[in-house]
């Protein structure tokens, strides 16, 4: 178990939990998150088809039905508008599978209550498989990204880095990692990685990392993504009027 702080999350922290078809561990997921903080939990459902949207809301989670799949990304900048709109000052993203420990979210959270930094990345390098490993080390090369964990999801953000994350230019990303982290780079964004411990998924493994092939197209396109973004400046001149919240 991690080591607990001693002040709770502020009420004025929403906890955003993307979720398709998670009927089996979400509640846990939820209980969990109001044990080890005082935070709004947001299950926003990615048009499951099983009883996730029913077993969140009995755990006591405000739930976000979405009307048709847009993906974990998707679903995750739809729980970042719902907090900003909302007033929420820090949101802590994670996964509805068990992987990311609740515990850890008073850790997530120090840094920036702290003013230490605007993004906190719960970052758990001992985990990876070779072809993660292989896929880090190419993207830290290629980006000059001072991440270990590159593509953890658990992280907590403030409100300058979630409007960041809801910009028109992000909704293009597929998934939390090279793309958004680039992204708040150039938004001069202070990021800092927090250790953490990651548990086994209790519904199967990675989409990203579950084979060679896979591995192979998912750096291809994420390396053309980089050299994109790669010191292209963010500015608050070209959000459009929804995302000035």
């Amino acid at each position: 178990m991690p080591a607990m702080l001693d002040s709770p999350a502020s009420p004025r922290c929403a906890v955003v939990i993307p979720a398709y078809n998670e009927e089996t561990t979400i509640a846990a997921v939820i209980d969990r998150v109001h044990q080890s903080c005082n935070a709004y939990v947001i299950v926003v459902d990615d048009a499951s088809q099983d009883q996730t949207v029913t077993e969140a809301r009995r755990a006591g989670a405000r739930v976000i039905c979405l009307p048709q799949r847009l993906g974990a990304w998707g679903a995750i900048q739809t729980g970042l508008r719902f907090a900003l709109k909302n007033d929420y000052a820090i949101a802590i993203t994670m996964d509805a599978d068990g992987q990311h420990d609740p515990g850890f979210i008073p850790a997530l959270l120090q840094p920036i209550e702290q003013n230490q930094a605007e993004v906190t990345i719960g970052a758990a390098p001992a985990r990876v498989s070779n072809a993660r490993r292989l896929a880090w080390r190419w993207f830290r090369m290629l980006t000059g990204l001072k991440v270990e964990d590159i593509t953890s999801g658990f992280r907590a953000y403030n409100r300058s880095a979630m409007r960041i994350m809801i910009k028109s230019a992000a909704s293009l990303l597929d998934y939390q990692d090279v793309g958004v982290l680039l992204m708040l780079r150039n938004g001069s964004q202070r990021i800092i990685e927090v250790p953490v411990a990651m548990q086994a998924r209790a519904n199967g493994k990675s989409r990203v990392f579950s084979s060679w092939l896979i591995v192979a197209k998912y750096m291809a396109h994420t390396s053309l993504l980089a050299l994109a973004r790669m010191n292209r400046p963010q500015s608050k001149h070209y959000l459009s009027k929804s995302e000035r919240l």
